[in-house]
């Protein structure tokens, strides 16, 4: 039985609730929502002045657009790293490979930073017109305040720049066309995602020139201090040389694949001048890769060299002959764009070039600080022979692979031959004979060659 205290004290926290569910209702009945907000913001500041916590509010919006601080802080706070949250919401983004988790409305979660904990949470309401309002709660002691705004809000912004990258589909940029350009700076190319399975622990090299590539990739990315200190634009110039078929495409998937860089495909033959090329390099993003393939062929890039049209004779033509060509980009123009002042117009960017034709290049292209990285992709190798039979036969070692070796000392084949020769077949027995048959092939037609004596009449 209760005793007659304990009753009084069961009446009594009843008797509370029921005055309590009483004014409640009586508010939500009789007192207009503008006023219940007042009422709830000035209990608010009342029961904050007794408080050694101070309360940040980060909104979602800030004005038409999305508060920057909002977005880092979804990318930056973990869910499913907080023991106690048992519902998060999980995101995949239109044309994204990844999966985001993110916090669901009014859960919390604790973070630390320099010793002070902080207390995050996201906040769900209704607002005007049924809308749903949310904005992230942060609070912490009020002695933090000037710490937090000077280094916990930018470590904020910092590592959640850092999540967006590891987060981010690489894709493959072209110029779009004149006619379909819509005005803006992102509306001067167009995309897509980079399917390309391309990996340094697939692309068909030397190890030992893989590896050197990527230790440049690693120091290059590392290094926007010293690049900064000595006063030089954050960007690395590759040059890749070689015949058709030597991987200079792969080469270039893997390395965005590795970096999960964006790619830009130049083609400079669709770029109307100087000013053209311009606007089209200002709007690349950082973090990317510009590829102009074929220099040597692209455009004659000569006006150094080329002859003052005075000098050529003159002949009438008719006006209605004249013909006005459109502008085209010039060497001094593009060489100012690769390392002049419009070159630090970003950072944390790599140029590749490629050529079947080195010797055809004008000296300008090639000095350090526009090509700093001169790759030669040969034909195929023994060590490159090994890896496509792994990567297309799933083999390492068969009684074939001596011979070829030695066949591949001796004749020139590309790796995209051989790559070719083991699409034909499943079968490695079948498909290393056929690769076999190519190379005998190839030695013969080169003996032949060297055989047939030279006929002076």
């Amino acid at each position: 039985m209760m005793t007659p205290k304990f009753q009084n004290v069961v009446s009594t926290a009843a008797s509370v609730a029921a005055t309590v569910m009483l004014l409640r209702s009586f508010t939500r009945n009789y007192i207009p929502p503008e006023f219940q907000n007042y009422l709830h913001s000035k209990l608010s500041k009342l029961l904050s002045s007794f408080s050694t916590e101070l309360t940040l509010v980060i909104d979602e919006f800030d004005g038409l657009t999305t508060n920057p601080l909002f977005a880092a802080a979804q990318l930056y706070l973990k869910p499913q790293e907080a023991p106690n949250t048992k519902r998060f919401r999980a995101t995949m983004p239109s044309k994204s490979r990844h999966v985001s988790l993110l916090m669901d409305g009014n859960d919390e979660i604790t973070d630390s930073f320099n010793g002070v904990p902080f207390r995050w949470r996201l906040v769900s309401r209704r607002g005007k017109s049924n809308f749903a309002v949310h904005f992230f709660e942060v609070r912490f002691h009020k002695k933090h305040r000037e710490m937090v705004l000077s280094e916990y809000f930018p470590r904020v912004m910092k590592e959640a720049e850092a999540a967006r990258e590891r987060r981010k589909t690489p894709r493959l940029f072209t110029v779009k066309g004149k006619r379909f350009r819509r005005g803006g700076r992102k509306e001067l190319w167009q995309g897509v995602n980079i399917e390309h399975p391309a990996t340094f622990a697939t692309v068909a090299m030397d190890w030992e020139l893989k590896e050197m590539i990527i230790r440049d990739l690693d120091r290059f990315v590392e290094r926007k201090g010293l690049y900064k200190s000595v006063g030089k634009a954050w960007k690395r110039g590759y040059l890749l040389s070689g015949p058709p078929g030597t991987g200079k495409s792969s080469l270039i998937a893997a390395m965005a694949n590795y970096l999960n860089f964006d790619v830009y495909d130049l083609e400079l033959t669709a770029v109307n001048g100087n000013s053209d090329l311009r606007s089209l390099l200002i709007a690349t993003s950082n973090r990317s890769i510009l590829v102009v393939e074929d220099i040597d062929c692209s455009l004659q890039l000569q006006d150094r060299l080329a002859e003052p049209k005075s000098s050529q004779p003159h002949r009438f033509i008719p006006r209605h002959f004249h013909s006005f060509p459109a502008p085209q980009v010039t060497l001094s123009g593009f060489l100012n764009f690769i390392d002049g002042l419009w070159s630090s117009c970003g950072n944390e960017r790599i140029v590749v070039f490629t050529t079947n034709h080195k010797e055809k290049l004008d000296p300008a292209l090639l000095r350090p600080g526009r090509m700093d990285v001169h790759i030669d992709m040969t034909y195929c190798t023994p060590d490159g022979f090994k890896m496509l039979a792994s990567n297309y036969l799933g083999i390492t070692e068969h009684p074939l692979f001596v011979q070829i070796e030695n066949l591949l000392g001796m004749i020139d084949v590309a790796p995209a031959e051989v790559g070719e020769q083991f699409l034909r077949d499943e079968d490695p027995d079948i498909a290393l004979n056929s690769l076999m048959e190519l190379l005998l092939e190839k030695k013969r037609n080169h003996e032949l060659q060297i055989k047939v004596p030279l006929t002076v009449e």
